[in-house]
């Protein structure tokens, strides 16, 4: 009989959009895989990019927020286990699947370490130092409560990791490396991608909502891209990403070659095409999307040391990582002349997907460690104190809050 796995996710998932929506049908393929039946819920609406899970064989419902009918729904359902996609979404409905399915799994994919982001953020935007200071705010505070109150929780980086046990003491058991993964089958041959005598222009990617992207993109048109068109007058940054605004359409500039493409219907089609790909971003957590795209399709890069965090490991990177805007040009110049170096960060790519992100070896170790969680549950529950404390602490209190407002909204209704 099949086990049965319950997501709720923040948002549904948007694959063609972000990296966090790839990453959300990567997690649903290895439960499949793993003889899981899934079904997905959320609160958000649905938007025109939102994958067809049905499509795939996974049922869906909507859900709400702060409303009973919730409990009803999982009492029903009984899951075995229960991923939240994102810490927030553990906070909303953690203390119901406790309460009402006490022997689920509970599991919590963190998508990046929010506190981080967030931290590197403010220090970025007060021009401040990265530090301690910086990561201990209520976001981390929220966000490693969750981590405890769930019986383990999926990291997208190494990084990361040493960062929550390290700098925060976070108990190490709670916490299962997970990165992107790839089928080896699905990797292009390199052979048969454009090379770069066939390539020409520049190319920058990812969702204008997120902060550290649209950051990029602005510092990119003040402070990279004056440097690289000077030398290089005919280039062209192609600029793609969706959700584009106003603000970031303003970024467009014809005569300067700068151009905001908007939405990528195919990423691979725009990165084949590009002979490098730039990722200046000045803060940010996780591993990030674009460099995949890149890797995966023969694209040498320039990025920062943020972009490249907990990518490439002991290896050497697919371009070029530096972070001072005068060196990233140089560097960004260097890698788009010098077929040579190109052709060798190109390789470097394909090393590094096949080291580091093998779906197969990833996904061997993670139904391991579900498995050993499973049979154990009691005996690790007992072992993690602070879980059952902050889990007894949120009953108590989000609980209350929450029938509060579901009471008020009745009211509301009721005239």
């Amino acid at each position: 009989m099949k086990k049965q796995l319950l997501i709720i996710g923040f948002v549904w998932p948007e694959p063609k959009s972000s990296a966090a929506g790839s990453r959300m049908l990567q997690l649903i393929e290895l439960f499949q895989n793993f003889d899981y039946n899934v079904h997905f819920v959320s609160s958000a609406k649905r938007t025109e990019k939102t994958f067809d899970l049905e499509s795939i064989g996974v049922a869906t419902d909507s859900v709400a927020l702060n409303d009973s009918s919730f409990d009803d729904f999982i009492i029903n359902l009984k899951p075995d286990v229960v991923l939240f996609d994102r810490f927030m979404t553990e906070e909303q409905f953690g203390w119901r699947v406790g309460q009402y399915c006490p022997s689920a799994v509970r599991i919590l994919d963190t998508e990046d370490f929010h506190g981080l982001r967030k931290g590197r953020q403010t220090a970025f935007e007060q021009k401040e130092e990265f530090g301690l200071a910086q990561l201990q705010k209520d976001t981390t505070k929220r966000e490693v409560a969750s981590i405890y109150r769930c019986d383990f929780s999926l990291m997208i980086s190494q990084a990361e990791i040493d960062i929550l046990t390290q700098d925060l003491n976070v108990d190490k058991r709670l916490l299962h490396y997970l990165p992107f993964v790839l089928d080896a089958n699905s990797v292009i041959n390199r052979k048969e991608l454009p090379q770069f005598n066939e390539r020409q222009h520049f190319v920058t990617i990812g969702n204008f909502r997120h902060p550290p992207n649209f950051d990029a993109v602005v510092y990119l048109k003040e402070d990279i891209w004056p440097r690289i068109r000077k030398t290089l007058p005919e280039a062209v940054l192609h600029i793609y990403g969706a959700y584009a605004n106003k603000r970031v359409e303003q970024l467009q500039d014809d005569q300067e070659g700068f151009l905001i493409k908007g939405f990528a219907e195919d990423v691979n089609e725009v990165m084949q095409k590009a002979r490098v790909c730039l990722a200046p971003l000045r803060f940010g957590a996780g591993l990030k999307g674009k460099l995949m795209d890149a890797m995966q399709n023969g694209t040498p890069c320039v990025m920062t040391s943020i972009a490249a965090e907990g990518m490439f490991g002991t290896l050497p990177p697919n371009g070029i990582i530096v972070d001072e805007a005068s060196a990233f040009a140089k560097a960004s110049i260097e890698l788009y002349t010098d077929a040579d170096l190109w052709e060798q960060m190109s390789k470097n790519g394909f090393a590094v997907l096949k080291s580091r992100f093998d779906k197969k070896e990833h996904a061997k170790s993670f139904h391991t460690a579900l498995n050993k969680l499973t049979q154990g549950l009691k005996e690790h529950r007992q072992q993690n104190f602070i879980g059952q404390v902050l889990q007894h602490h949120t009953l108590q209190s989000t609980k209350y809050m929450s029938r509060w407002i579901e009471e008020k909204n009745k009211k509301s209704k009721l005239g």
